[in-house]
């Protein structure tokens, strides 16, 4: 039986549409808002949401998603926290739902011990941006065992690492549309088409964009050259502790813009 992840994107390569993929840091604001994001995301259009493990040094991340990173810790988020907060979302979702985290956290729990407790929780992928393609076999023997993926990363500066990295890829292959850290771009100053076809020449899977994609218009312009995007700090920042209601709303009205943008024709 697929993953979750695998059938989504299945589905949505049938209907001829691209992957709206959104990312969400797990805790700031509380579990609550968090879970309250989640469902709202999914119903505004989102096809697989990552849920960002908050971490002290997230080597990653520009200042936003950093900054909501020491939020959801000063609230004395876990990662067992987490894990409880998915079973409830499980109890109102059967959606696509991936954890971005550092390997740190993952050494730091218990590599069998965090894959069982993926598994339980109703985990369907794990992300992490500090592991080196070379490396994955520290975490992949595992996750197989309990069926998560891992999901493979690609820079425009990868260049013959490429090949190696798509070849093997699962679920999806994360495509870095630009250097440096996450974070909010006005200007996105990649070649996609020469960065796609690179890619493409070596995967099979679908390829997805992320990293400073913030916009309706960003999003069409970009879904001519790959499989769907993905979307983190123009929704993590959207979130305000103090107007709950108002932050889930928010993320409602950004995430339906960028479910348009992907769905129209022109």
């Amino acid at each position: 039986m697929n993953n979750r992840i695998e059938n989504r994107l299945a589905e949505l390569k049938s209907q001829n549409k691209k992957a709206l993929i959104t990312y969400i840091t797990a805790g700031c604001g509380g579990y609550e808002q968090t879970e309250e994001a989640v469902l709202a995301m999914e119903k505004a259009g989102s096809d697989i949401i990552e849920i960002g493990v908050p971490f002290s040094d997230p080597i990653a991340e520009g200042p936003i998603i950093q900054g909501a990173s020491i939020k959801a810790l000063n609230r004395n988020t876990t990662l067992a926290g987490i894990f409880e907060m998915v079973k409830r979302l499980r109890q109102k979702t059967d959606m696509p739902l991936v954890l971005m985290l550092y390997i740190n956290t993952v050494f730091k729990y218990g590599v069998e011990k965090f894959f069982i407790n993926c598994k339980e929780a109703g985990i369907d992928g794990i992300i992490v941006p500090d592991l080196p393609f070379e490396e994955f076999d520290e975490i992949n023997p595992t996750a197989e065992k309990y069926g998560i993926i891992s999901i493979s990363l690609v820079t425009p500066v990868s260049y013959d690492r490429i090949e190696k990295i798509a070849k093997s890829a699962k679920g999806f292959l994360y495509c870095v549309s630009s250097t440096g850290v996450t974070g909010v771009r006005e200007h996105l100053n990649t070649n996609f088409a020469d960065f796609l076809e690179r890619v493409k020449k070596h995967s099979a899977i679908p390829n997805i964009l992320g990293f400073g994609i913030s916009t309706a218009e960003q999003a069409k312009y970009l879904k001519q050259f790959s499989d769907g995007i993905i979307v983190g700090s123009a929704i993590v920042r959207l979130i305000d502790e103090d107007d709950r209601a108002g932050s889930t709303k928010r993320i409602t009205e950004l995430t339906t813009s960028l479910r348009e943008a992907l769905d129209s024709q022109d």
